[in-house]
């Protein structure tokens, strides 16, 4: 049976003559079929754009839509006054066609309907074509809410994806063989992502040196969940433990990932335990869940062959091992890794400098990336409160806490689990604590002088974002930011899961007559300040 020859294959129990090959030609020599990887690739990345696609319907409209935060249509304006024709290439997007609330909308509807096709099997190059071009589309007018790491490295993943598809059929098991090229580029993609990550840590902060990163990394990573309260007040050996599993998921076990199946298996079971533990211990949006598409690249139908039932899986092996090779495919998979190539220059620099970078994309199309995560960890946890007040003087006013969803707030309230959706808004918040402690001022985030200004004016849309609104009826008369140093509590016998304290001033009070808010207003000119 096709899976007892592979595993012959696996233990190197062959003609003799085998060893006198030189290894790499034993290794593109390897008898492996990738079509149960294909599908699980495939659905995997399916449900990762459907995540994406809904929470863009769910919240582009309250951040770039007409009356969003950051206008994707006051970007563009600008963008083609700037740079004239050049624009079109600097900021590729089907957005320059129309960028409606419509059509934001249209395009998130699109996009999320092909997404469950895929999810339910559909395998088709066109399909993965129009998921790249919709969602690289957002990813492009989305400014710093879809500036994270995951957004390029789901249209790089979804780039590759395009080519591992036929044009023609549908079907979840199509006629032609998966493109091997396309699984080793893959390969090449997962081995970026972790090395990448290890390398930024090793540079970035000494605690990943001396092993103690964790011991406030569950407390002040950007979305903590439950598990991550225990995590926390594990003992200190749990967190180097931790320390030493990231080097050998991040350091190690990458470099296995191009060898024969003997050692490409493990170091791929490395990869995804490791995703999967890092989805248990905190909410990191589809980043895990998009990592561990690459990671699948690993294993052959050898391995996936083990998950199914024994009476059905030898003549499922054995009809993949018979199946033809389409050659405009392989052309044109050919083709794209050489793209790959040349474009992989950039990256490979940025790995080997000292003044390494994270997350960071070396064309205009975002095709192939640099990668990194973590790079240092705080030691300690600030948000900025926004609170607001309907009475006529701040001066001894009494005061309303504005909620944002899954973020430290009420110390009350439990941290949620919402991996792999992510809410936009509460991780910039995220950021702007760490900022906040650091001595950096409101006037650099001017999304956040925005958002002050629609809940002053009683605007509705950015109240979609929010998990609890103390002022339903009448917008506030006052608003003021407050930082605030979380910590996790000792014990949550009595539901309270933090304890904080208010540690300085983020935001003084203001009102819709503030002088300075109105003038940094009327200079960003957003659509809702006309009547200025």
């Amino acid at each position: 049976m096709a899976i007892d020859r592979q595993d012959q294959e696996a233990g190197a129990k062959e003609d003799p003559a085998i060893f006198r090959t030189a290894w790499w030609q034993r290794l593109a020599a390897e008898a492996s079929t990738y079509e149960l990887t294909r599908l699980a690739i495939l659905r995997l990345l399916g449900l990762v754009y459907f995540v994406a696609f809904f929470s863009l319907w769910a919240q582009a409209p309250s951040l770039i839509g007409s009356h969003g935060l950051l206008p994707a249509a006051q970007l563009l304006s600008v963008q083609r006054a700037r740079l004239g024709a050049e624009a079109y290439w600097r900021l590729p997007t089907i957005f320059w066609l129309a960028s409606s609330d419509g059509a934001l909308r249209g395009a998130c509807a699109v996009g999320t309907a092909l997404s469950l096709a895929v999810m339910c099997g559909a395998t088709n190059a066109a399909i993965q074509l129009a998921l790249l071009v919709l969602y690289s589309s957002f990813v492009h007018v989305g400014q710093i809410f879809y500036g994270y790491g995951w957004e390029i490295q789901l249209i790089e993943t979804g780039f590759l994806a395009v080519f591992l598809c036929p044009w023609t059929t549908l079907a979840p098991l199509p006629r032609w063989r998966a493109p091997k090229i396309v699984i080793w580029l893959l390969r090449w993609l997962i081995f970026r992502i972790m090395l990448g990550s290890a390398l930024i840590k090793l540079r970035g902060d000494p605690c990943w040196r001396d092993l103690s990163c964790l011991d406030t990394h569950f407390e002040t990573q950007p979305n903590p969940n439950p598990l991550a309260w225990w995590l926390h007040h594990a003992p200190h050996a749990v967190h180097v433990a931790g320390a030493l599993f990231n080097y050998l998921a991040e350091l190690v076990a990458p470099w296995f990932v191009f060898g024969f199946r003997r050692f490409r298996h493990p170091a791929g079971a490395v990869l995804v335990s490791f995703q999967v533990a890092l989805i248990l211990s905190g909410n990191l949006s589809f980043l895990n869940w998009l990592t561990i598409v690459p990671a699948l690249a690993c294993f052959d139908d050898s391995a996936f062959g083990r998950l199914l039932p024994r009476s059905v899986r030898g003549a499922l092996l054995e009809r993949f091992e018979s199946l033809a090779t389409s050659r405009p495919q392989s052309i044109a998979a050919n083709v794209m890794a050489v793209v790959v190539g040349l474009l992989s220059v950039g990256p490979v620099v940025n790995l080997v400098s000292p003044d390494q970078v994270m997350n960071r994309s070396y064309d205009p199309l975002g095709l192939v990336n640099t990668y990194g995560a973590f790079g240092s960890v705080d030691r300690a946890r600030y948000e900025v409160i926004l609170e607001g007040s309907d009475d006529d003087s701040p001066d001894g006013a009494s005061w309303r806490e504005y909620e944002l969803p899954c973020m430290p707030g009420d110390v009350r309230r439990r941290p949620c689990v919402v991996t792999p959706y992510q809410h936009r808004l509460g991780w910039q918040m995220w950021f702007v604590g760490n900022g906040a402690a650091r001595g950096e001022s409101i006037e650099g985030e001017p999304w956040l002088v925005h958002l002050v200004w629609q809940l002053l004016e009683g605007e509705p849309w950015p109240k979609s974002l929010l998990s609890r609104d103390p002022f339903p009826r009448a917008p506030p008369r006052w608003i003021r930011a407050g930082i605030w140093r979380y910590r996790f509590s000792s014990s949550v016998d009595r539901g309270v899961w933090w304890t904080r304290e208010r540690v300085g001033e983020f935001l003084p009070p203001v009102s819709l007559g503030h002088r300075g808010l109105r003038e940094y207003v009327t200079a960003y000119q957003w659509p809702d300040a006309d009547s200025l």
